[in-house]
């Protein structure tokens, strides 16, 4: 079964996006990451993917508290990535209770960082995210493109002990991911590695299409807007539900 990893992202402690209530409802929708964790945790997440994008400029979590919060909040696991590129700090993360960094730039130009978190850390510790557009991989938030196919990189990165890779793949002009289906499945068994997909989901159709690659390696997603402005028929439940609502879950630790 496909694993669905619903997406949170921070800004300056916040959450970049909220979801897209009904109407009446909207108070309980916060822009808090830790009460959205218990929101997607209380529809049954397994699992949640955090980004800090402060964290991207930086390359340090920047957004510390909140994420041990999360972590003490809900009990499933969450990974997190977002700039992370020195193993001190890598490893002082996953001390706070992460059960998996996704680390991306700093594979490219560190490759020697990325076997000691393996062969120190463990594998199931570590994800490798690769952006790739026309068949090139990019780096520094897509400001640098590298002559290296996301196929040979993940090859590369396998070679160094790593087990999963999150791929998303950009549009033409780079400006947003899509679901590219065939790139999916071609990494996953041309490099032999679990792949994550990230971007590019609109609907229940699309999750469909992924589960056909689970045989193949890409055993899971990652979901952002399309969670959040609740493009999937369950989640008009949810919200009709929760307007009635004083108390949204059962997995409460606040």
């Amino acid at each position: 079964m496909l694993l669905i990893f619903p997406s949170i992202e921070i800004r300056r402690g916040q959450c970049v996006e909220i979801v897209h209530g009904e109407p009446g409802s909207e108070h309980r929708y916060s822009v808090n990451p830790v009460q959205m964790a218990i929101l997607w945790r209380g529809e049954n997440a397994k699992t949640l993917h955090v980004v800090d994008v402060d964290g991207v400029h930086t390359g340090k979590l920047e957004n510390r508290d909140v994420v041990r919060k999360m972590v003490e909040a809900v009990d499933i696991p969450i990974q997190v990535g977002g700039g992370l590129r020195e193993y001190e700090e890598i490893k002082s993360v996953l001390e706070l209770g992460v059960y998996r960094v996704v680390i991306g730039t700093a594979a490219i130009n560190d490759p020697q960082l990325i076997e000691r978190l393996v062969k120190e850390l463990g594998a199931r510790r570590v994800a490798i995210a690769i952006e790739g557009r026309n068949g090139k991989i990019r780096s520094d938030g897509g400001k640098r493109e590298w002559d290296l196919s996301p196929i040979a990189f993940a090859r590369q990165m396998k070679k160094l002990g790593v087990m999963r890779v999150v791929y998303s793949d950009m549009t033409e002009d780079g400006t947003s991911k899509r679901l590219n289906i065939p790139a999916l499945k071609e990494l996953a068994t041309e490099a032999s590695v679990r792949v994550t997909a990230q971007g590019g989901v609109t609907g229940y159709q699309d999750l469909i299409k992924l589960q056909e690659l689970e045989k193949f390696g890409v055993d899971s997603v990652i979901v952002g807007k399309a969670l959040y402005q609740n493009s999937f028929p369950c989640q008009r439940l949810w919200r009709l539900n929760e307007k009635q609502l004083t108390y949204l879950g059962p997995t409460r630790r606040l």
